[in-house]
């Protein structure tokens, strides 16, 4: 009979609806993005402030990069305006997004990190302003980029700072390298110049 009564209670307190916290806080911990979507859906800010549509991206390789200005990998910052310099325009884009989600290492604000860039490396492609890389709770670029239920193609894991993803002309996910990937690779020159990836 106590058995009884104790299952009846359970199926009781499963049936009650979540509170608004409850609800919120399943939200938060939940590591499955809602739905796919193309890469031109998506939206970012850049470093100054203004509304940057990726539809703008249509017919373009890109390569995204998240950034810190205190990192051991920082030099690479060099290399990705060497890069740019050398494919940027209208075919090829590189997209850098500072981020403070490794070792505390750009723990600037915007106007702060843009200055770095340009005193220290003379950036001048495209910076955005600062997001969270983690592919659940992160920057909605960064769930397309980290999950293949919205990308469609590869799931991955953004490890440190400098990261890098490469993107089509198409908006397909192509490759997703690591920090150590030099920006003056083979692969990404590559690819920066619409060549097939090694």
């Amino acid at each position: 009979m106590k058995y009884l009564l104790f299952s009846v209670a359970l199926i009781a307190c499963a049936n009650q609806p979540m509170s608004n916290s409850e609800t919120a806080m399943a939200l938060e911990t939940t590591n499955e993005p809602i739905e796919m979507k193309s890469f031109y859906d998506l939206r970012a800010t850049t470093i100054d402030g203004a509304d940057f549509s990726f539809s703008a991206l249509k017919g373009k390789r890109v390569l995204i990069v998240n950034l810190a200005s205190y990192c051991g990998y920082t030099p690479q910052y060099e290399e990705l305006q060497q890069l740019h310099e050398r494919f940027g325009g209208e075919n090829f884009v590189i997209l850098g997004f500072p981020a403070n989600d490794f070792g505390f290492q750009e723990p600037g604000n915007e106007t702060q990190i843009k200055s770095f860039c340009s005193k220290n490396y003379g950036v001048s492609f495209q910076m955005m302003s600062k997001v969270k890389t983690n592919k659940s709770r992160g920057h909605e670029v960064y769930q397309w980029l980290c999950n293949k239920v919205q990308n469609g193609v590869g799931d991955a894991n953004v490890s440190w700072n400098f990261n890098k993803f490469l993107i089509d002309e198409n908006g397909r996910w192509i490759a997703h390298y690591e920090s150590r990937k030099d920006p003056m690779s083979a692969e990404i020159t590559n690819f920066a110049a619409g060549k097939k990836l090694i």
